[in-house]
């Protein structure tokens, strides 16, 4: 939990949302001393329109693509000069290019929006599949200008039931820390239904019971990780209200918003928490995204 980063990975489709991804994968490799590495993959069939002049052994959807990446290089060149980067032009698709690109334990950082027919949706299919599905951390980079440069100084972490010393809580205190940023760390807590018979609320106050229990799992959750970086300047908070909600809001005052997401053995499918989906629609910065390995049981799983 919580080693540097081997090197960063962003993924381009010539958007405009994927070159402001380009602009933060490149300030968060510089942070990191860790090289990039560009990626553009596609189908080459799948592009229409006026294409570049070609010659019978380039056919112009590589072309197109070789110009996308070569406008990716060109910008993260000119962003940091002294970063050392690679750039990679792929014959496959985009979503199972990057996948496979994260197994090596790389950050995978993406856009909000794509270049196709979806792009006028809240967060495009490519982004949404790799930050459901990728084995390492995806960053989802979207939000407003102060966000985007890191102008909040702010860190906010969400915390949920299964994040004691978590790879989500380790990866938050990691960039706080890189960031010499604040980390909000964020545990919410619902009024109960009806009392709890193994802990009965003192006095019938089942509220400030909720809270309580609440902060003593906070603390517990970041114990690990606060020690093992004292120079991070962490804030405790513990609100009541629906997790989604309340991240959603408080993102707009932070730089990076982290959350886990559960991955199941011989899942299929997207794994997404209810937490995590509306933070890649909704959040006001970009949203990190860090797989928690969870082993299926036959009997007795929640």
């Amino acid at each position: 939990m919580g080693s540097p980063l081997v090197v960063g990975v962003v993924g381009v489709d010539g958007s405009d949302a994927s070159l402001t991804a380009v602009d933060w994968a490149v300030d968060e490799a510089v942070r990191h001393g860790v090289p990039l590495r560009i990626v553009h993959a596609s189908r080459w069939e799948r592009y229409e329109g006026v294409l570049p002049d070609w010659t019978p052994d380039r056919q112009p959807g590589r072309i197109l693509a070789e110009n996308i990446a070569a406008v990716a290089t060109e910008r993260a060149r000119r962003r940091a000069p002294g970063l050392a980067f690679t750039t990679h032009v792929l014959a496959e698709d985009a979503a199972g290019a990057l996948l496979t690109e994260g197994r090596e334990g790389a950050l995978l950082v993406v856009g909000s929006r794509g270049r196709g027919e979806f792009a006028d949706l809240l967060l495009g299919s490519v982004s949404l599949i790799v930050a459901a599905r990728a084995s390492c951390p995806v960053v989802v980079v979207r939000g407003d200008r102060y966000a985007l440069e890191a102008r909040h100084q702010r860190v906010l972490l969400g915390v949920g039931d299964h994040d004691v010393d978590s790879s989500a809580v380790g990866f938050a205190f990691q960039e706080a820390a890189v960031r010499e940023a604040e980390l909000d760390a964020v545990r919410t807590w619902r009024r109960p239904s009806h009392e709890p018979a193994d802990h009965p609320p003192p006095h019938g106050d089942e509220g400030a019971f909720a809270a309580e229990r609440s902060s003593e799992l906070l603390d517990k959750a970041l114990e690990a990780a606060a020690s093992a970086h004292p120079r991070v300047h962490l804030r405790r908070t513990v609100l009541e209200g629906p997790a989604h909600s309340v991240l959603t809001e408080r993102s707009a005052a932070a730089d990076l918003l982290v959350v886990g997401a559960r991955r199941r053995d011989r899942h299929v499918g997207l794994e997404l928490g209810r937490v995590a989906h509306r933070a890649l629609h909704h959040a006001s910065c970009p949203v990190a995204v860090v797989p928690q390995r969870h082993v299926e049981t036959t009997e007795g799983e929640r």
